[in-house]
């Protein structure tokens, strides 16, 4: 395991802001952070640089514990939201900063500063200001800057926040990529589930400074820890039932549950998808509340007569129009039983 915390603490004014944590990253690994303001995640990526110390618990890189290391010497690449680019230096005074700290002879230096401008697609613009370079531009000399002394871990602090949709889906390709190339450890924080999940090997949750929930993307899409993990990756079908034999008891009426599930009370999520609208006069009966264009689906919001609300995912050529009245069914593969 390259990066270790254990039970890595950190508080302000007695509030614990990293409670505990207990965290790996092997080599070669991308592993992203995720969670709601305040929930640790910023605190955990500084005090794994050496920004923030820890109140208790150790941060191992490569074995061997972090706490009398200097921040220049921790072998880690930082990179911020802001980019923090040096206005007065050029593009490829910016990117070859570090070798220059580092006392890498000018050639050498060059060389490299070309190399990392060719990885990350700003091939000859070493000349050019950092003023003159759009939001999407700046994000790639930062990246190049942090690459360029070969850290042995690089963490990205909300790498693609400042950027539209279209260029933050974008570049989270070219990211994979790039960091698959060469080799990279990443440990990245973000709020945006959607770029953590197609950024990442591993998800991390957190809340309240702990880890909610860390597996692969799609055993944490499939299979969310609780119902706070649920709701934080946008699902809003989540409900108090009580299982009796092979059916759950919910606000809904019955609900199939999942083969094995424990009896009595639990806590129910039904993804959108396996919400199937049927004809009226049949199922749960609902009204069409609202509706939200999602690209390749429609989130249909139904209001049920007597109970809470219901999102649907339907095909675009089939969803049903505001005021419509439906009936729904359950399937059974999309019913997910909480801890």
């Amino acid at each position: 395991m390259l990066l270790a915390l254990e039970d890595a603490t950190v508080r302000f004014g007695g509030r614990a802001a990293l409670d505990a944590v207990g965290l790996g990253v092997a080599e070669q690994e991308t592993v992203c952070v995720l969670g709601p303001s305040g929930s640790g995640k910023s605190t955990l990526l500084r005090a794994v640089a050496g920004l923030q110390p820890l109140d208790a618990g150790r941060v191992l890189l490569d074995g061997r514990d972090q706490a009398r290391v200097p921040v220049h010497r921790r072998e880690v690449g930082l990179m911020f939201q802001d980019h923090q680019l040096f206005p007065q230096r050029d593009v490829a005074g910016n990117v070859g900063f570090g070798l220059r700290m580092h006392g890498v002879p000018r050639s050498e230096r060059e060389a490299k500063v070309r190399e990392l401008l060719e990885l990350v697609g700003l091939p000859g613009a070493g000349g050019r200001a950092v003023a003159a370079l759009s939001g999407g531009e700046q994000q790639r000399v930062a990246l190049a800057r942090a690459l360029a002394p070969r850290p042995r871990l690089l963490m990205l602090d909300e790498p693609l926040g400042q950027l539209d949709r279209s260029l933050r889906e974008r570049l989270v390709v070219e990211l994979r990529e790039l960091f698959g190339a060469l080799g990279t450890t990443v440990l990245a924080v973000t709020h945006d589930q959607g770029e953590a999940f197609a950024l990442a090997d591993r998800v991390v949750v957190m809340r309240d400074g702990r880890i909610a929930q860390s597996g692969t993307p799609l055993e944490v899409w499939q299979r969310p820890a609780d119902a706070f993990v649920a709701r934080f990756l946008g699902f809003e079908n989540v409900a108090e039932a009580r299982v009796e034999g092979d059916v759950a008891l919910t606000p809904w009426g019955k609900v199939p549950a999942p083969r094995g599930t424990p009896q009595g009370a639990r806590t129910l999520l039904v993804r959108p998808a396996g919400v199937r609208l049927v004809p009226a006069g049949e199922g749960l009966p609902c009204r069409v509340a609202a509706r939200t264009f999602r690209g390749a689906h429609v989130a249909v919001h139904l209001q049920p007569h007597d109970a809470p609300r219901l999102e649907a995912a339907c095909p675009l050529r089939s969803a049903p129009e505001v005021g419509d009245e439906v009936g729904v069914a359950f399937d059974p593969a999309d019913v997910v039983v909480l801890e």
